[in-house]
């Protein structure tokens, strides 16, 4: 116990910086993906054509399914190493999730409630933001929930190029052989997931 009080006394700097890129790295992949897939779910409720409903689908939940390290090694020929192909292969998996609430959280909208709106006069851009929007926002903000905890979990596997993180101080420790280390890493990133997820179960209360 002594070693790991003095470890985090010793190396808190080296601690924080892991902390702010790991924070850096995760919710940038949320952000965009929450910017990408929000508007796409949308799209595809008013799309009519079925097959593009399907296609996108597929193409999101592909993403799913490929592993992380193969999809950052993947990456790397394009990107190279660094921040940026780990943002983007965090952003491919965040898309699945919100993509399919968004979808989810609009078809779920009484269709009594919106032919009351287009009686009313209603524009589509007026239901979309008055009425389906709100009404759906629960199932939006738990897929982008889910999406942030995965994703800081999975951000830990982007120190393996170079991005740094939570995942550095981990590797780092079975490399040297310091479990102070590896507890410090894995540790964080469950504490960093928990919090995040409960900053935004308060911001979902509040926005409802």
């Amino acid at each position: 116990m002594n070693e790991f009080w003095s470890f985090i006394t010793e190396r808190y700097p080296d601690i924080l910086l892991a902390l702010r890129q790991h924070l850096t790295i995760s919710f940038s992949a949320v952000i965009l993906g929450t910017i990408v897939a929000v508007p796409i779910g949308i799209l595809l409720v008013y799309n009519r054509v079925g097959w593009i409903n399907s296609a996108v689908f597929f193409i999101a939940n592909l993403f799913q399914t490929i592993p992380s390290l193969a999809l950052l090694a993947i990456l790397i020929p394009l990107l190279g190493i660094g921040v940026k192909p780990a943002i983007l292969a965090l952003l491919l998996y965040s898309l699945m999730p919100i993509l399919r609430n968004t979808y989810d959280g609009f078809q779920s909208v009484d269709k009594g409630v919106l032919n009351s709106a287009k009686g009313m006069g209603y524009s589509a851009a007026q239901t979309i933001l008055k009425i389906q929007l709100p009404l759906s926002l629960p199932y939006i903000m738990s897929g982008i929930r889910i999406t942030t905890v995965y994703i800081i979990s999975w951000a830990t596997l982007a120190s393996l190029i170079g991005a740094g993180g939570l995942g550095q101080l981990i590797v780092s420790g079975l490399g040297v052989n310091k479990p102070e280390m590896i507890f410090i890493g894995g540790i964080g990133a469950v504490v960093l997931a928990l919090v995040a997820d409960g900053l935004l179960g308060l911001l979902e209360g509040w926005l409802t």
